[in-house]
């Protein structure tokens, strides 16, 4: 189990974890590191409606997340199969936004990569999300569905980190979240990928059964189900669900 302490991020600074009624409650929140900006903005809007809150974020690849689920009060993956093992620990999911992949180049796309088959290209850096968590498991459904085989120089935990490194220019593509490109700004350019050759993400989210705070989680999964926290989505390129 990886220590939290070094990847907590707290929004805003708060005394401390459990309220003793009258005094503040955080929620652990567990998302994928995809959902890096929206998540902090949708905490910052929740907790205008709800002032005994506070959030504590824990980003990073789904597949590392479930693993901490003792950990958290709310867990939001970027596919249903990581939250099928463990479904026991959780309460019902929502299917809170919806996404898809593309392919991440250096900016103006200089070694003129036109689409996935180019990626086969032994002569090309092309990094992985991991085969264990969800962003591998889209990849290997939209390279199945283009008939394109790919060997990874590396697997990465989360796009967030595939996409650090094309952005450093450690390496050349990888397949990436949509959503991941507005983090990118000018230091990554995109190369669309066929809808025919797509896949739809899904973002689902659930409280964990064991949290000290479980009405306060499941009230928060439930609203981010909401039409108020949709628009949010939308403002980051997510789709509706």
């Amino acid at each position: 189990m990886r220590s939290l302490a070094a990847a907590l991020l707290l929004v805003p600074l708060a005394a401390g974890c459990a309220g003793d009624g009258d005094g503040p409650v955080t929620l652990r929140v567990l998302a994928d590191s995809s959902l890096t900006e929206v998540m902090a903005d949708l905490t910052a809007v929740y907790r205008q409606s709800h002032p005994h809150l506070r959030f504590r974020l824990r980003l990073d690849g789904s597949q590392i997340l479930i693993g901490e689920l003792d950990k958290g009060d709310v867990v939001v993956t970027a596919d249903t199969v990581s939250l099928r093992s463990p479904d026991e620990e959780l309460e019902p999911l929502k299917i809170v936004a919806r996404n898809s992949l593309t392919i991440a180049v250096a900016p103006g796309n200089p070694l003129r990569v036109r689409g996935l088959a180019r990626l086969a290209d032994r002569r090309l850096k092309v990094v992985s999300g991991p085969s264990t968590g969800p962003l591998g498991r889209y990849s290997q459904q939209v390279l199945g569905r283009a008939g394109v085989q790919v060997k990874p120089r590396s697997e990465e935990a989360s796009a967030r980190a595939v996409l650090g490194l094309v952005r450093s220019g450690q390496a050349d593509a990888g397949l990436v979240y949509i959503t991941d490109m507005k983090s990118a700004g000018a230091a990554a350019s995109s190369v669309a990928i066929p809808a025919a050759q797509n896949v739809g993400v899904q973002y689902p989210a659930a409280a964990v059964s064991e949290s000290p705070h479980r009405d306060d989680a499941v009230e928060f999964v439930d609203w981010l189900a909401s039409a108020e926290a949709t628009d949010l989505f939308h403002k980051y390129g997510f789709q509706e669900p």
